[in-house]
């Protein structure tokens, strides 16, 4: 299983069917609640548990990929403790900017709610104390690739403005890696880049996380199949707050990346 705010984890969805290509996935997308920058943390986390708990309960998984860094930073232990099945979550990706990072200058692109949390100033702490790290929230950022994957135009401007920030000089050196600490944004790479005044390396955090799904998979031997098998013969993405429709638009998306089937089940955001 395959849960996030939206439908940015479709980044995380699509290195998972590459790396572990024989699993049957079930994409649970907590779009009532979309964004969950705006949630105070501890209603978050009570969302979080309530909705994944929901699931759980009743497809069984082998296992659960949280695809949103806001709710791993969050939940993820609290949904550890609570379920006893493996959760893979979903960090920003500073210890590899740091590694990667020539200039040892470079910065981290996230929702706002992910800059503000101590945990990521402990990741940089603790695995960037060389490096000149810059935190931009980019508000609004995740909403622009969900127009993307929906057929929608994007606001180009709203983009070059929300990713101007990571660009910055420091001590004769300037960013050459950028962190792409949301599942949503590797989705708007094209748009990115088009606005970026030097040449820098985007960090894409889907493949690390499938690749550690793929550990714990060969660790724990799991089918990763779960009860799915007997009523699901493909792949299906849950809504928690479309009303049984998905537009025109975003059908071909998810087409195209094999979510073609679909179930709703309003979970009413509390």
């Amino acid at each position: 299983m395959v849960f996030d705010s939206g439908l940015g984890g479709i980044t995380v969805y699509r290195q998972l069917k590459k790396q572990l290509p024989r699993a049957r996935y079930l994409y649970v997308a907590d779009d009532a609640a979309f964004p969950y920058g705006a949630w105070e943390e501890a209603d978050l986390t009570q969302r979080i548990l309530t909705v994944v708990g929901k699931f759980v309960t009743e497809v069984s998984p082998d296992m659960v990929v949280v695809a949103c860094n806001t709710a791993s930073t969050i939940a993820l232990e609290a949904l550890r403790q609570s379920f006893d099945i493996p959760f893979v979550g979903t960090v920003p990706a500073i210890k590899v900017a740091a590694q990667r990072s020539e200039s040892k200058v470079f910065a981290v692109l996230a929702t706002p709610g992910t800059v503000k949390r101590d945990y990521t100033r402990v990741l940089v702490k603790n695995f960037a104390g060389d490096c000149h790290v810059v935190l931009v929230g980019a508000d609004g950022l995740a909403a622009q690739a969900e127009r993307k994957m929906a057929g929608q135009a994007v606001d180009l401007e709203a983009v070059k403005q929300m990713v101007a920030p990571c660009f910055v000089e420091h001590e004769g050196r300037r960013t050459d890696h950028i962190a792409l600490a949301c599942t949503h944004f590797p989705l708007l790479l094209e748009e990115l880049g088009a606005f970026s005044p030097w040449s820098v390396s985007f960090i894409d955090p889907a493949p690390a996380i499938a690749r550690q799904a793929v550990s714990i998979v060969q660790d724990e031997g799991l089918s990763l199949r779960g009860r799915l098998e007997g009523w699901m013969p493909h792949d299906i993405l849950a809504f928690t707050g479309r009303a049984n429709q998905v537009e025109p638009g975003l059908q071909d998306f998810l087409g195209q990346e094999g979510l073609g089937h679909y179930g709703f089940t309003y979970i009413r955001p509390q």
